[in-house]
């Protein structure tokens, strides 16, 4: 096993990868910008390197900064946790010819369940259920634009190709928007991820979101640890995640799980990796891939007794995954908040000083966070500042320590968005669960309108 690891991240899940590391007894590296030298996982790493100024792109993007720290500290592995470098196929090679282990896929992994036409024809060969749509890139004649689209049958929705994050995506209700639809989105592909290509899918009206945790390992085993619901969404960005997925029967999980384990046999993957879907009418359809580990992550651990960082971490050593299908057992219900730094319904981001800070406790509840009182609150990343998970033995009961969790929480000098959180728990729809990715947006379009 490694003797140390370079963490190339930040926030919570860098504190989160580096609890793994202590408690197997390995050594870490911490990586930060100016504007996070004095951040809890660089106080409690055994070394930490400054890697550059505060904006992104000179600091937690800048490979060459990255690779010298792992070089001058003598790492061995590098973990790059989720967003920034984490799914950058040239990074994990550049970290592979640099002689250190990338703690993820192997780079052409990567680029092929990047790139969303390579995935889905991957998908299709490996038998997942992909959304009905174009077979790979849409061609430059209009006219077969057309085609392809009134054969899928409109809506269609329009999609980049190498996009993520929920940009590069324009839904399309008639033939006549078409071309100008198809136009603008390839423009916005270009500039926002350096790849024009587009693609066409069948747009499902009211679908969940339900994605598919695995683990794999490079002597061809792979598990899956069940499903997350992640419907509540705004702007194709999670909110709340809840595992297992309300009223999706057992048959059902085990049936597209097993086909997910399947598919990484079949294309050779190694670590931690989410298969997301669209489910409606008892159907499930692959839209992607993610080749990391998941911001909501804990509520597939809470339910399986599982660490998957630590798995990750054995995996990239070279270890065999130390359980089968049949060792894995699903107990009880668990739920994420995601506690952002922002107005809890306009969603304006919140920076600042946090000058009272308090955590919530009691049975079944976890906290995954990096903040502290006094701890300033950078404006150049994401929101997020936190994750509050309340685990129960049923729905029922998670939802009640959750509602108590919120109420304990004390974060005051920012808004937050834990008003929000609070709603939702009281919310007649959330409370029957099974909501689509919609729900959310028209909830706070009505508030709005009530106004």
């Amino acid at each position: 096993m490694f003797e140390k690891i370079l963490i190339a991240n930040r926030g919570e899940i860098a504190l989160r990868i580096q609890r793994a590391c202590r408690e197997m007894g390995i050594k870490t590296v911490a990586v930060h910008s100016v504007a996070d030298a004095d951040a809890k996982y660089v106080k409690l790493a055994d070394e930490s390197v400054c890697i550059g100024p505060a904006q992104s792109n000179l600091s937690y993007l800048n490979v060459p900064a990255i690779i010298s720290a792992a070089e001058v500290t003598d790492a061995e592995a590098i973990h790059p946790g989720y967003g920034f470098l984490s799914e950058n196929a040239d990074f994990a090679e550049r970290v592979e010819q640099s002689g250190f282990v990338f703690i993820g896929p192997r780079p052409d992994t990567i680029r092929l369940m990047g790139d969303k036409v390579s995935a889905k024809n991957a998908m299709k060969a490996a038998g997942v259920p992909c959304v009905p749509g174009s077979d790979g890139a849409l061609p430059e004649d209009p006219q077969e634009i057309i085609r392809i689209a009134n054969g899928i049958g409109f809506p269609v929705i329009i999609k980049a190709a190498g996009g993520g994050g929920g940009r590069g995506m324009r839904v399309v209700h008639t033939e006549a928007a078409l071309p100008n639809a198809v136009s603008m989105t390839q423009a916005e592909a270009q500039s926002a991820f350096g790849n024009p290509t587009v693609y066409m899918e069948k747009y499902l009206e009211n679908p969940r979101h339900i994605e598919i945790q695995v683990l794999a390992d490079e002597h061809g085993d792979a598990v899956h640890l069940g499903e997350r619901d992640c419907s509540m969404q705004r702007r194709h960005q999670k909110i709340l995640e809840e595992a297992p997925a309300p009223g999706l029967p057992a048959k059902l999980r085990d049936k597209i799980g097993a086909r997910c384990a399947e598919a990484c046999r079949t294309i050779g993957y190694r670590g931690a990796g989410t298969f997301e879907f669209l489910y409606e009418n008892g159907e499930f359809c692959f839209i992607e891939m993610n080749t990391r580990v998941q911001v909501e992550h804990p509520v597939t651990e809470q339910i399986t007794g599982i660490d998957i960082v630590q798995e990750q971490i054995r995996v990239a050593g070279g270890e065999k995954l130390r359980f089968r299908q049949k060792d894995i057992q699903f107990r009880g219900h668990a739920i994420e908040c995601r506690i952002n730094a922002e107005n809890p319904y306009t969603f304006v981001p919140s920076p600042g000083r946090i000058s009272l800070y308090h955590t919530p406790g009691g049975p079944g509840i976890r906290v995954d966070s990096h903040v502290y009182q006094n701890y300033l609150v950078p404006p150049y990343y994401d929101s997020m500042i936190g994750k509050l998970i309340a685990h129960g033995d049923t729905r029922e009961q998670a939802i009640a320590r959750m509602r108590t969790a919120l109420s304990e929480m004390v974060v005051e000098g920012i808004q937050t968005n834990i008003p929000l959180h609070q709603d939702l728990m009281t919310d007649a729809a959330f409370l029957q669960g099974g909501t689509s990715i919609h729900y959310l947006e028209q909830k706070l379009a009505n508030l709005k309108k009530a106004e």
